[in-house]
């Protein structure tokens, strides 16, 4: 019985199509733009499930293979924040901008880790910094974020507490408000895409 010649068109298109879909998945999954990368991106998964430690030995992999791996220093960071350890947070920030002083994340990141600490006008500097290098953090998480981790109201932005922090910086001492407990709880750290 012979195949008609359509049906074998559609068949090698079919499989040409499959081929091609392996090798994106392949480039997407494995490969690395940046030594690292990979390994960076399984931390990025075990920090947002909750797997801390994991998260941390990711990060480190990736360091051994790239020591100036900004993603692996920036998700170091925010993973240590999350197990709030601040002070170890902070240092690593502080490496993370030492390696590129241009890293809006990092500067944003940092605000947020000197204001959970009391460092109000550090933060605030920072805040700015962060604003005047990228813009865009003034948004904050976008509705596609919120609705992947059920985070139904947009959380404060940096932008919005930069504003709240220079007005009550404004005050007299006695009239400061500097913390919100449950508004400072719903901000969100900053990742590099």
């Amino acid at each position: 019985m012979a195949q008609k010649p359509g049906n074998r068109a559609a068949l090698v298109a079919l499989g040409l199509l499959l081929v091609v879909g392996a090798f994106f998945v392949w480039g997407r999954v494995f490969a690395e733009d940046t030594p690292g990368d990979y390994r960076v991106r399984k931390g990025n998964y075990r920090l947002e499930d909750g797997r801390y430690e994991q998260a941390i030995e990711e990060f480190e992999a990736a360091l051994e293979t790239n020591p100036g791996h900004l993603g692996a220093h920036l998700g170091r960071a925010i993973t240590h924040g999350q197990m709030g350890e601040l002070e170890l947070a902070l240092a690593e920030l502080d490496r993370t901008l030492e390696l590129d002083p241009g890293l809006a994340p990092a500067w944003a990141n940092r605000g947020i880790l000197r204001d959970r600490l009391g460092r109000h006008a550090e933060a605030l500097a920072d805040y700015r910094r962060a604003l005047e290098l990228d813009p865009r953090l003034a948004k904050g998480p976008g509705y596609l974020w919120r609705f992947l981790r059920n985070v139904g109201e947009r959380p404060p932005t940096i932008a919005d507490r930069a504003d709240y922090l220079e007005a009550e910086l404004a005050k007299p001492p006695a009239e400061r408000l500097l913390r919100l407990p449950e508004e400072d709880a719903k901000q969100r750290m900053y990742k590099v895409d």
